[in-house]
C-alpha cells in the first residue's frame, strides 16, 4: 500500500492516521507533507520518522482532505515526479487550491523593472490580448466550428504548464482531431489533413492562448512555456524557468515547428 508522511509545525486536520499495513513498503513511494503558515509543502521524505499516514494516491480522497484543510495553496517539489505532479495538480483545481513547484533561491528571478513597469506592461498585453481576441473571433469561431463538425471531444486541449513562480496553470489549445484512416471518405480524410497542417503551420491551434494572457498566466512575448513532463527533467542550470511568465509567441513558434514535423512523418 502507497503511504505518505506528514510533519507539522502545528497540529493539523489534514490527514486521518491509519494503522500502517505495509512495513515493507519502498521509501520512493513516500512524501513528506508539511503544513507551514497557510501553505503545503510537499517532498521527498529524507530520513524524516513520523507517522505512516492513509494513502494520498486516490484523488478523490487527495480532493476531500484539501477541500476541508484551511491551507491556501500547495506547494510541491518536481522531484517527486510527474505522475505525482498530475496528481496533485488535478486534486487541487478540483479542491480550488492554488499549486506551485518549489523553485530555488539560485532559480528564482531577480527583479529587473520597477513596479509601475510591471504594471503599465501588464495593462498594455492585457488590452492586445483583448483586441486580438475580438479581431480574432471569426477566425476562431471557423476553427470551432469545423473541430465540432469533424469530432465530438471537447473543442479545447487544457495541458498542465508551468508559469510565474512556479505556479501550475492550464494553457489553452485547439484539440486537432486525429485523422482516422479507416474511413473510407478519402475526401473527408484530405479535407481533415489539410486542415490540421493549415493550424499547424500558422499556430492558429494556439490561439486560445490569448485567454491565459488575460488572465495573467502569460505574456505576450517571452520564453516558451514548461509543461510538467518538462518541469521534472530541469538541470539546476535550467531551474530559472520555473519563475518566468511564459510567452505565448515563443511557445506559439516551438510548437508550430514540433507539430509539423509529426504532421510530416505521419504523411511520409
Amino acid at each position: 500500500m502507497t503511504v505518505s508522511l506528514i510533519t507539522s509545525t502545528k497540529q493539523t486536520r489534514l490527514l486521518v492516521q491509519k494503522p500502517f499495513q505495509d512495513k515493507q513498503q519502498n521509501n520512493s513511494a513516500y512524501c513528506s507533507i508539511q503544513w507551514r503558515q497557510g501553505q503545503l509543502l510537499v517532498k521527498e521524505p529524507g530520513h524524516l520518522k513520523q507517522p505512516l499516514l492513509t494513502p494520498l494516491e486516490n484523488q478523490e480522497y487527495l480532493v476531500k482532505c484539501l477541500k476541508h484543510s484551511p491551507v491556501n495553496l500547495v506547494r510541491i517539489d518536481p522531484v517527486l515526479g510527474e505522475a505525482k505532479l498530475k496528481l496533485w495538480a488535478d486534486a487541487c483545481e478540483q479542491a480550488r487550491k492554488s499549486m506551485f513547484l518549489y523553485v530555488s533561491p539560485r532559480g528564482r528571478e531577480k527583479k529587473s523593472s520597477s513596479l509601475v513597469w510591471q504594471r503599465l506592461r501588464r495593462v498594455t498585453e492585457w488590452l492586445t490580448a483583448l483586441s486580438l481576441l475580438i479581431l480574432l473571433a471569426p477566425v476562431m469561431l471557423g476553427i470551432m466550428a469545423f473541430i465540432r463538425f469533424n469530432s465530438e471531444q471537447s473543442l479545447f486541449e487544457r495541458e498542465w504548464h508551468i508559469g510565474k513562480r512556479g505556479r501550475l496553470f492550464r494553457i489553452f489549445k485547439f484539440r486537432i482531431s486525429k485523422i482516422n484512416y479507416s474511413n473510407t471518405n478519402t475526401e473527408s480524410i484530405k479535407r481533415q489533413g489539410n486542415f490540421n497542417k493549415l493550424l499547424h503551420k500558422y499556430g492558429l491551434e494556439n490561439l486560445p492562448q490569448l485567454f491565459n494572457v488575460i488572465r495573467g498566466e502569460m505574456s505576450l512575448f517571452g520564453l516558451p512555456s514548461v509543461t510538467l513532463e518538462e518541469a521534472v527533467r530541469l538541470t539546476p542550470q535550467e531551474e530559472y524557468k520555473l519563475d518566468r511568465l511564459p510567452g505565448v509567441i515563443s511557445s506559439w513558434n516551438l510548437e508550430s515547428k514540433s507539430s509539423l514535423l509529426q504532421l510530416d512523418s505521419q504523411i511520409s
